[in-house]
């Protein structure tokens, strides 16, 4: 047996990435950007410095920045650009779906004895929209609007982990993007890719996947 799916055997909690992993939730995140980018220029800050960021890490370095000479400036900023991210993210998720083998998934990981966990940087209501009854079939959800640092820092994984009563090398996290593999093998948690997003095999490998599946669906049976 491939070492990679033997090490499986052991886990006794499973967190999930949700946009691309439990569900397709097509944010427009060009859009996203150049309008959070368009914010920052009407501040006067070179957002030329930034572009390189992810779009919350962007705000969050634009605030603090905008803060530190003008300190009501950087509330304002920052309430406005998180307004134009949740709309953004709301109108995705309003034609949003979950994946078809999401809850059955969930269901059996339950029956499993396991616990479940979807770690996201999404916010509360877009996730609810999409799936409104993830209480019933999660045992935890932690969205952005939940930790005071969102991934890929590690401790929103590590939070999840220790809010589920388990611990690191028990665990396993499941994400469809190369900032989830590297997040949990910072956290010393196994890394599991899925190709139902946007990144390749190769994308995931590189980024240090213990092991790469099509899609969430099929994970259960390496767990069996």
């Amino acid at each position: 047996m491939n070492p990679e799916i033997r090490s499986l055997k052991s886990i006794r909690s499973v967190v999930f990435d949700f946009d691309g992993t439990l569900a397709e939730l097509n944010i427009d995140f060009p859009r996203m950007r150049q309008s959070i980018l368009r914010l920052i220029d009407d501040e006067g800050i070179l957002s030329d410095d930034m572009a390189s960021l992810y779009v919350l890490e962007m705000i969050e370095t634009a605030a603090a920045e905008i803060a530190a000479t003008r300190p009501e400036n950087g509330s304002a900023f920052r309430r406005r650009a998180f307004e134009i991210i949740r709309a953004i993210e709301m109108e995705a998720a309003l034609r949003g779906r979950l994946f078809p083998g999401t809850i059955p998934l969930l269901e059996d990981l339950r029956r499993s004895g396991r616990k479940s966990a979807v770690v996201t940087r999404n916010c509360r209501s877009a996730v609810l929209q999409i799936f409104p009854q993830s209480d019933v079939y999660c045992d935890l959800l932690l969205t952005r609007d939940d930790v005071p640092r969102v991934k890929p820092a590690v401790d929103h994984l590590i939070r999840s982990v220790q809010a589920l009563g388990t611990v690191p090398r028990n665990s396993a996290m499941v994400g469809d993007h190369p900032m989830d593999v590297r997040m949990a093998r910072e956290a010393g948690v196994r890394a599991v890719g899925v190709l139902s997003g946007h990144s390749t095999e190769r994308d995931l490998r590189r980024a240090g996947a213990d092991l790469v599946l099509k899609d969430a669906s099929h994970l259960l049976s390496l767990l069996s």
